[in-house]
């Protein structure tokens, strides 16, 4: 099973920054991103955060985002998708970057996971 990174961020830039980064570790790990509204506003969009899931070759995505409706709009969107999708309240550029550099090196999720514990946000 092939574990995924998505990246969800309010502005566009953000997410598709993150993204440059991880791949510069983890080239052959799928990254998606979803960034902005639907209008290329300032916000998310469940139905760009659906499509990034969809695009994603991952048979299992590690999900990370920036702030609180992000997450709102990634539980809405993980409801219909058609993969496990894993939602993880950390520093978004820290612990995508630990979990795809993790997943290039072909670490489990559970070991995974535990690296992202100390990065929570409480």
């Amino acid at each position: 099973m092939s574990l995924g990174i998505l990246v969800v961020s309010h502005v566009e830039g953000i997410a598709a920054g993150v993204v440059t980064l991880l791949k510069q570790v983890a080239g052959d790990v799928s990254i998606t991103y979803a960034g902005g509204t639907d209008d290329g506003d300032v916000g998310t969009s469940m139905d760009k955060i659906s499509q990034a899931i969809a695009a994603n070759d991952g048979d299992e995505l590690l999900a990370f985002y920036d702030l609180g409706s992000a997450k709102m709009n990634l539980e809405m969107a993980i409801e219909f998708a058609d993969k496990p999708v894993h939602l993880y309240d950390v520093a978004l550029v820290e612990g995508a970057y630990t979990a795809a550099s993790l997943a290039a090196a072909d670490v489990s999720r559970g070991d995974i996971e535990a690296q992202l514990a100390p990065l929570k946000i409480k």
